[in-house]
């Protein structure tokens, strides 16, 4: 494998799982990733655009890696369609992250699609509990519902501390034996 197809690889895995302010520092600035970066255009559009918020750019991008990367790569082709609706998701949450509400059309317009297109997206990925938002088809809205993390982390406690008391319960009784 080349520096430039590890690098590619790399930049690929971090834009799917690094906190966008982390890919500035780790990814798009690295000096190992300038070095080669210009030999992989797709790869560094698709960073650069997911980093600056330039969505219709970045679905650009997006099907120029999963075209010129993903689809003639042995290691990646099996994963395509996975990374590309992870990337998708990625980019409708970080849209969504810094607005309340946003009509279907400025969301629409900011990714380069059509109105239906983003309904029928949005609605799959709300449904699949993938993105926390809930569309108005009547009003042509989307508002976001941010999720209660405390909420969360109690439930998750819970379940936890139930596994546990399962466990010993388990435990005494085969101790006891």
């Amino acid at each position: 494998m080349s520096l430039a197809d590890f690098v590619c690889h790399g930049a690929l895995a971090c834009a799917v799982v690094m906190p966008r302010s982390e890919i500035k520092k780790k990814v798009i600035d690295a000096p190992e990733v300038v070095e080669v970066i210009g030999y992989i255009p797709n790869v560094s559009r698709l960073l650069r655009a997911l980093y600056e918020c330039k969505y219709a750019d970045y679905f650009g991008a997006l099907a120029g890696v999963e075209t010129d990367h993903l689809s003639v790569s042995r290691y990646l082709y099996a994963h395509r369609r996975f990374y590309t609706r992870e990337m998708r998701i990625r980019g409708y949450a970080q849209l969504l992250e810094s607005y309340l509400s946003l009509t279907i059309k400025s969301m629409a317009d900011s990714f380069g699609v059509t109105q239906d297109f983003i309904d029928k997206e949005l609605a799959r990925f709300v449904a699949a509990g993938r993105l926390h938002c809930v569309i108005d088809k009547v009003g042509g809205v989307v508002e976001t519902n941010r999720p209660d993390t405390k909420n969360a982390q109690y439930q998750n406690t819970i379940k936890q501390g139930d596994l546990l008391l399962n466990r010993i319960q388990k435990l005494s009784g085969v101790i006891s034996i």
